[in-house]
């Protein structure tokens, strides 16, 4: 089965990991993906690849989105991805899968997409104009001036997340919150066993994950941080620690309505 085969992702295995994926969990239905209800492109890139989104469990439950590639070239987020169409969400849950949303970025192993955007800098909440192409943070000539990003802007708009994760490398964390989301973003780095860690320094004009939070009332949105690599037995603890996440979520709906 294509699992066993998944034993570590790096940057330098990744044509094999997408084989993985485009053969295995995107384009076969069989047991263990009896619980997908539906499968759409929502997009395509640059270069016409297709942005496709997985929908499984309770539909018209709470919303939960899952991103597990932003930039190209840290695409260790498949491997969780995967791993997640072929589990049941909790009860209630109506959970989303966006494998990919760069994938002419993983094509080519860069880090932005065919026009060399760094699309966590192109989203519309606090755009700002950053470096041009060939700069690796370069926040393209406008706000969501790339098909990928008005692809992701769209369909967020439409399903309205409550909750959103979205996964990055190489830098081993994940930032703390506060309130309800805080909590849930401390459950799951116990669970992944990834260290609450602060970002500081740097310009973060045009994320992914604070556009959501914003542009969807009430909704929470967090990046995690994976190291270089990421095992087998790692990805398995982070498609847990969504759908634990995912049973918060719905837990606190649930005694709230």
């Amino acid at each position: 089965m294509h699992r066993r085969r998944l034993i570590r992702c790096s940057r330098g295995r990744h044509l094999l990991l997408v084989a993985v994926v485009l053969t295995g969990a995107l384009a076969t239905v069989g047991p263990a993906r009896a619980n997908e209800r539906e499968r759409r492109v929502i997009g395509t890139s640059v270069e016409s690849r297709e942005i496709e989104a997985l929908r499984f469990g309770t539909k018209g439950g709470t919303p939960i989105l899952v991103v597990g590639v932003i930039h190209g070239d840290e695409d260790a987020g498949l491997l969780i991805t995967n791993l997640l169409t072929a589990m049941t969400p909790p009860s209630g849950v109506e959970l989303w899968v966006i494998p990919n949303m760069n994938p002419d970025g993983t094509a080519s192993q860069t880090r932005g997409n065919a026009n060399k955007v760094d699309l966590n800098r192109n989203f519309p909440n606090a755009w700002a104009r950053q470096g041009t192409p060939g700069y690796w943070q370069y926040a393209g000539p406008s706000a969501a001036s790339e098909p990928e990003t008005k692809a992701m802007v769209q369909f967020v708009r439409e399903i309205r997340p409550v909750l959103g994760i979205w996964y990055h490398q190489d830098l081993n964390m994940i930032s703390p919150g506060t309130g309800f989301e805080g909590r849930v973003r401390a459950r799951y780095a116990r669970l992944t066993e990834l260290p609450l860690v602060r970002i500081t320094g740097g310009r973060y004009t045009g994320v992914a994950a604070t556009w959501q939070r914003n542009a969807v009332p009430k909704a929470m949105a967090f990046v995690v941080e994976l190291g270089p690599t990421l095992s087998a037995a790692q990805a398995q603890m982070h498609a847990d620690a969504v759908m634990a996440a995912a049973r918060m979520v719905q837990s606190s709906r649930n005694s709230s309505n």
